[in-house]
């Protein structure tokens, strides 16, 4: 039986109305705002439990990511609509329209890259970022392999042109929501089956798949051409940077040769700090009160 998802615990829910188009958000707690981004196959709710343990201190913002959850499909007359820069500038615009024009950023997965390109973008708008188990869009393409294709198909099937992958995720949204949360390092029983039940419906509408699919269409074009133009131009993000990841995952071994994620970071931001997370690529869901107190300290650290 489907749980009522309407709220995290001391959450309340609502719809962020903006010209881009409505972000739902659950919200909680006061202080300084953090925004929270989720990634792939989930919704905000993979910050059930994170979230109520920074509202504490802080302002807790946890958003489904634009054609993601419940969060509106964006206009695809808009060019490039699914691009991280154009999804970060519409939660930028969310989020001064609930009344917030400074605040931090937390993304997990593709909330990473949608969070590094918000710092990059937006300055004046982002004061920290922290990016879980992530490298650059960029580094990732460049660097791309037989074990990325294997490991993290996504980034290959899902880029392929319409309407394959949606097809494919429509007739099967079960399977690849199991898929993901079952062979990415994280032991099955993290994820209550209501959360599950929510995710594999939140893959079931075929407007929502196709923004997705869209989405990662943009990491292997538009995305990474920006990234490109940025790292030939010399801009790097300058507010502090945190970056954490699985010690059991891709990142704890893929990139020894270019010095590991802190070092592709340190290409990226002038203010990089960051460590390996016990847990599989989910160690947010794994490990909540671990990780919720890691990015309490960094964001305590850098406050000013």
């Amino acid at each position: 039986m489907m749980k009522d998802t309407t709220e995290i615990p001391g959450f309340t829910s609502r719809v962020v109305e903006g010209e881009r188009g409505a972000i739902f958000v659950y919200e909680g707690g006061d202080g300084f705002p953090v925004l929270l981004l989720h990634g792939f196959p989930e919704t905000n709710l993979m910050w059930r439990e994170i979230a109520p343990l920074l509202a504490g201190e802080y302002k807790v913002i946890a958003a489904d990511l634009p054609g993601y959850g419940r969060s509106n499909c964006p206009d695809e007359r808009l060019r490039d609509a699914m691009s991280k820069r154009e999804i970060a500038t519409t939660l930028v615009e969310a989020m001064r329209s609930a009344g917030h024009d400074r605040f931090a950023i937390v993304g997990h997965d593709r909330g990473g890259r949608v969070a590094y390109r918000a710092a990059l973008d937006h300055p004046a708008c982002v004061s920290h970022v922290a990016v879980l188990d992530v490298v650059p869009t960029f580094d990732v393409w460049d660097r791309a392999d037989a074990r990325l294709a294997l490991a993290f198909w996504p980034f290959s099937l899902l880029a392929q042109p319409s309407p394959l992958p949606e097809r494919l995720i429509f007739s099967a949204p079960d399977a690849v929501v199991d898929n993901a949360l079952g062979e990415w390092g994280t032991p099955r029983d993290v994820f209550p089956d209501w959360v599950r039940e929510t995710y594999v419906a939140a893959l079931s509408d075929p407007g929502h798949i196709h923004a997705i699919c869209e989405e990662y269409r943009a990491a292997a074009s538009i995305d990474r051409e920006n990234d490109a133009a940025d790292l030939g131009a010399g801009r790097r993000i300058n507010c502090p940077l945190l970056a954490l990841w699985s010690e059991s995952g891709a990142l704890a071994s893929w990139y020894d040769d270019a010095g590991g994620p802190l070092a592709l970071w340190r290409r990226w931001a002038v203010d990089v700090q960051g460590r390996p997370m016990t847990g599989g690529h989910f160690f947010p869901e794994e490990h909540p009160a671990i990780t919720a107190g890691v990015i309490t300290d960094f964001l305590k650290s850098r406050m000013s």
